[in-house]
């Protein structure tokens, strides 16, 4: 599949894949310096990349495994969504989940993108629905804590 993609900065990187079967795209910061993200805080990164994904899918923003479990850095709406009609800069909401001040450099891998296909569907309002064997249950009801 072909997706268009536009720099929109001159220090931005075009996502990557790390391996051959990764499913991601590493995304990279495209800030001129450090960022410093405080303890239990959120801060915007810049890509400098605008994308045009087709019709029918999505671009998933994912945390990159390496970041979140050594740094403790990851999205900080766990995964982010960019949308078919979306054309402004990809940012990634970066939070910081340690006790420590972490700081992200210039062409960092802050994230990784999946491009994944959706089901578009209509809302019908009922008055009832199907009946199923949990019904109700909610979390932890279909088995042990």
């Amino acid at each position: 599949m072909k997706i268009e993609i536009k720099k929109l900065d001159g220090n931005a990187v075009l996502p990557e894949r790390g391996s051959e079967y990764a499913a991601g795209y590493d995304l990279f910061s495209a800030s001129q310096d450090e960022i410093k993200i405080a303890p239990h805080e959120t801060v915007l990164i810049g890509t400098g990349l605008s994308i045009a994904i087709p019709e029918g899918y999505f671009g998933g923003i994912y945390a990159r495994s390496g970041l979140s479990t050594k740094e403790g850095l990851r999205p900080a709406n766990c995964t982010g969504v960019i949308d078919a009609d979306y054309r402004g800069e990809i940012k990634v909401a970066l939070h910081n989940d340690s006790d420590t001040e972490r700081i992200v450099v210039p062409g960092q891998k802050v994230a990784q993108l999946i491009i994944q296909p959706f089901m578009e569907c209509d809302f019908q309002l009922s008055d009832e629905l199907p009946e199923t064997k949990r019904g109700e249950g909610g979390f932890g009801s279909t088995g042990k804590l």
